[in-house]
């Protein structure tokens, strides 16, 4: 089978079930006729930007990362809504803590919108780490995280 044909299919198997393992989204796969190694759905999954992302409930699944358009801008608002608890800036950098388990997946919607305001980020399992190239660059980044962030899940003062 082409890789075109296959990486279709499991698009549509990752947007129709919820899949928590390449083992599962492989015997979706095999029921539905196609047999692939593991390296080849790993090789998939890196080239179809398939991400690991909790889902409404909380549990982990896999989901297709589409990448830099208006819905990826509104879904960085959501996420910053619904997970953000804190944000500091120190000179051209801001620490913004999140609920447990997102901050991998906020931090990946940041570098894929590719910001101007935004030079990198480092993510762990609860904390971002934003590098902006000037102190300006960086308050505007926690203006817009401030702006965006639920006041009921802000555990101190946004702003020093």
């Amino acid at each position: 089978m082409k890789k075109e044909a296959r990486q279709s299919k499991i698009e549509q198997i990752i947007n129709q079930y919820t899949i928590t393992t390449q083992d599962e989204l492989m015997e979706k796969l095999k029921v539905a006729g196609i047999n692939v190694t593991q390296a080849t759905l790993s090789r998939d999954i890196r080239e179809m930007q398939i991400v690991k992302q909790p889902d409404s409930s909380g549990n982990s699944r896999y989901m297709i990362f589409k990448s830099g358009n208006q819905n990826e801008i509104e879904r960085m608002y959501r996420m910053i809504n619904g997970t953000v608890t804190d944000i500091r800036q120190i000179q051209f950098v801001n620490v913004i803590h999140t609920q447990p388990s997102y901050a991998n997946p906020l931090a990946a919607v940041i570098d894929d919108l590719h910001m101007d305001n935004v030079s990198g980020t480092l993510a762990g399992y609860d904390t971002i780490v934003t590098f902006s190239p000037s102190v300006n660059a960086a308050r505007e980044i926690n203006d817009l995280f401030t702006e965006h962030a639920n006041p009921d899940l802000l555990v101190s003062s946004i702003k020093e």
